[in-house]
């Protein structure tokens, strides 16, 4: 099984309780509004990092981070984009799919700052769309949180996001 941390809306400050919540991952997500190279450099300390560009992110991270990620880990597809609207996929396709783009399994973006899980008919044509709410700066009631996703050959076991305490606020 590996484990799938997902992290968004960081803002240049990566506390020591989202660094420690990340711990136990075997790939990190970030879904944008990173705020700081040094956060990535920190999160890869854990475990490999795919992140995407936010609105208050600058070409400053290479072009290893770029508006849209589309990663596959442990056989199970992904699209990553900081705005909602960017991981929504319609019959007239999506900004971040070419024609004939695999449809990935699970879409993650950040930007809100309120933690989601979409499942069934508001989720498709994927099976999942996770916003992980944010590390810094939560809004809606919700604590600073991440989300964790097990996977393992192709599908998704488990989807939850959790505070940076630990406590499981969703889940799927």
């Amino acid at each position: 099984m590996t484990v799938i941390g997902i992290i968004s809306d960081t803002h240049g400050q990566l506390s020591e309780a989202a660094f420690a919540a990340l711990a136990d991952s075997d790939h990190i997500i970030h879904a944008g509004d990173i705020g700081n190279p040094a956060i990535l450099r920190e999160l890869e300390a854990l475990a490999p990092v795919t992140a995407v560009l936010g609105n208050n992110d600058f070409d400053e991270y290479g072009q290893a981070v770029g508006r849209f990620a589309r990663p596959v880990i442990d056989g199970v597809r992904f699209l990553v984009a900081h705005y909602p609207r960017d991981v929504k996929i319609s019959f007239a396709g999506s900004g971040a799919l070419a024609p004939g783009d695999p449809i990935p399994q699970v879409c993650v973006h950040g930007h809100t700052h309120v933690p989601e899980i979409v499942t069934g008919p508001e989720a498709r044509p994927a099976t999942y769309v996770v916003c992980p709410g944010a590390a810094f700066r939560p809004r809606g009631g919700f604590p600073r949180c991440i989300a964790k996703i097990d996977v393992s050959d192709g599908c998704v076991n488990s989807v939850r996001v959790e505070a940076l305490t630990g406590e499981t606020l969703l889940e799927a």
